[in-house]
Formats: C-alpha cells, sequence, structure tokens
C-alpha cells in the first residue's frame, strides 16, 4: 500500500484546513470539512475491507450507500491537522444501512467525525443531484459575513445583491447568489435539512449568525467560493456605515454574464 499522507486528496485536505484556520475562519474547534471520495481514489493506499470500527451516523441516506467521505473530526482544531492528519481526520464508508458510518482509517485516537455530519450528508445528497461532480461540503466562520447577518437585510436577494455589488468578480463565481438561513440550533438534523434545501438553488449557505456552508466539486473551488463572498462581505462592512457614491450597476453585471459566460441567478438583476 502506498502513503496515505501522500495521497493527493489527503494533502490537499491538510492543506485546505491549515490555510482555513490562517484566514481566522475555524477558531478552536469551529468548522468542519467533508470530501466525497471514490473507491479508485482510496483503494491503493487502504484495505478497505477492514473497517476499524462502525459510528452511527444520527441520519439514513440510502442515497450515499457505499459512499467514501474524508472528513475532519469532532472537536477537533484545524490548526492541529498538518501536524497529526490521523488523529483529526477519518475516512468513512456508509454502510448498507444507510445509517451507519464503516471507520477504514483515520481518529486514532478514539475519536469520530464532526457532530455537524448529519447537515453534511444531507448536502451531499442534494447538490449530487444538482451536479454529481460536487464532491466537497465545507462550514466555516468567517468574521465578515457573520458580522454582516447582524446589520443587513437577511431576504436572499437583498443579501446577494450586495455581495455581488462590493467585488466585481462575484457574480463570475457565485452567480446562483446566496441562500440565507435565520439562526438555528447547530448540530442538529432540522438545521441539516433546512441547509439541504438551500442547497437545491445555491451553493452558499449563510448560518445567521453563525458562520457559512459552501459545496463544490472540489476543495479548491469550495474554498475560493468562501474566500470570495467573505472578501464581499468585508468590503461591505468597511463601507456600510459611509455614504455610496458609485456600485457596480445591474447593466454591468449583465456584461459580466455574458463576458464570463455565466447566468445570474434568475430574478436577482433587474
Amino acid at each position: 500500500m502506498k502513503n496515505i499522507l501522500e495521497a493527493p486528496f489527503m494533502v490537499e485536505m491538510v492543506r485546505t484546513a491549515t490555510n482555513m484556520y490562517a484566514h481566522g475562519w475555524d477558531e478552536r474547534n469551529g468548522g468542519n470539512i467533508s470530501l466525497r471520495l471514490n473507491e479508485d481514489d482510496v483503494d491503493d493506499y487502504i484495505d478497505v475491507s477492514k473497517v476499524i470500527r462502525r459510528i452511527p451516523t444520527g441520519f439514513r441516506a440510502p442515497a450515499l450507500v457505499g459512499e467514501y467521505f474524508l472528513v475532519t473530526g469532532t472537536g477537533k482544531y484545524f490548526k492541529n491537522v498538518q501536524y497529526d492528519p490521523a488523529a483529526n481526520l477519518g475516512i468513512i464508508r456508509i454502510a448498507t444501512d444507510g445509517e451507519t458510518a464503516e471507520l477504514i482509517w483515520g481518529y486514532s485516537d478514539g475519536g469520530q467525525f464532526t457532530s455537524e455530519l448529519p447537515a453534511h450528508l444531507m448536502s451531499h445528497v442534494q447538490r449530487m443531484k444538482v451536479d454529481p461532480r460536487n464532491h466537497v461540503v465545507m462550514h466555516c466562520h468567517p468574521a465578515n459575513l457573520l458580522a454582516m447577518t447582524y446589520v443587513h437585510d437577511l431576504d436572499e436577494r437583498a443579501f446577494t445583491r450586495t455581495l455581488w455589488q462590493m467585488c466585481t468578480e462575484c457574480i463570475v463565481v457565485f452567480p446562483d447568489g446566496v441562500n440565507v438561513l435565520p439562526w438555528m440550533l447547530c448540530g442538529t438534523n432540522e438545521i441539516g435539512e433546512a441547509t439541504a434545501e438551500k442547497m437545491k438553488t445555491a451553493r452558499l449557505v449563510v448560518w445567521s449568525q453563525h458562520g457559512i456552508y459552501g459545496a463544490g466539486r472540489d476543495l479548491d473551488e469550495t474554498f475560493g467560493l468562501i474566500e470570495t463572498a467573505e472578501k464581499a462581505a468585508e468590503i461591505y462592512m468597511k463601507i456600510a456605515h459611509l455614504p455610496r457614491l458609485n456600485t457596480i450597476s445591474d447593466d454591468a453585471m449583465h456584461q459580466l454574464e455574458v463576458r464570463f459566460g455565466v447566468k445570474a441567478r434568475d430574478g436577482y438583476l433587474d
């Protein structure tokens, strides 16, 4: 078997978790990532027939039976992932009952996957329906997006339009906009179900006064989605109290649609 710590997906997961911590998005043990893998990704590195232990997921997902996920651990600090990936990450496979995770690598200190795993799995199910190439669900706590939920109307069209107006690239990077949930108790199936419903129409879902969920085809794309939205929110928080003399007009955003071959969410531009 090859060294799993040298697997491309593992190298990128460690790099991403480290970068998210460095950005200040994942204080303490905040935030979580799940990366859906193909069996071909892992069978050169792990004997997938050997199950270390079985852990209930708290959610039944028959659509995910047999799927593999690399998932950050509960209570783990992203700053430590680079120093001990085996303790802070785990690879699980969803068992035939659809509600048990078979641990095949990681959580070497006896830990388990993030408490937000049900929310991740629900979002994976929805994003797979929209685009089967979506492999990543990422949750973190970017400060400016959180701050924005305290002072901005939470209407999704208004929230999205404000972000689009802050940076020229925003409508290009997330033309599907940003969906928004009111404050809800985290770590529950209820917030997971609400997030998954929002994932039907957008790859970014803001949890008011908490953080954001992002989904994408790979770790780079998903990180970039959140990074771009957070930059826009930072600009907004710097200028929200000032008179706005200039903005990116709807006409300009229509020009961007044509130039970059994207289509803004229906009804979000005049």
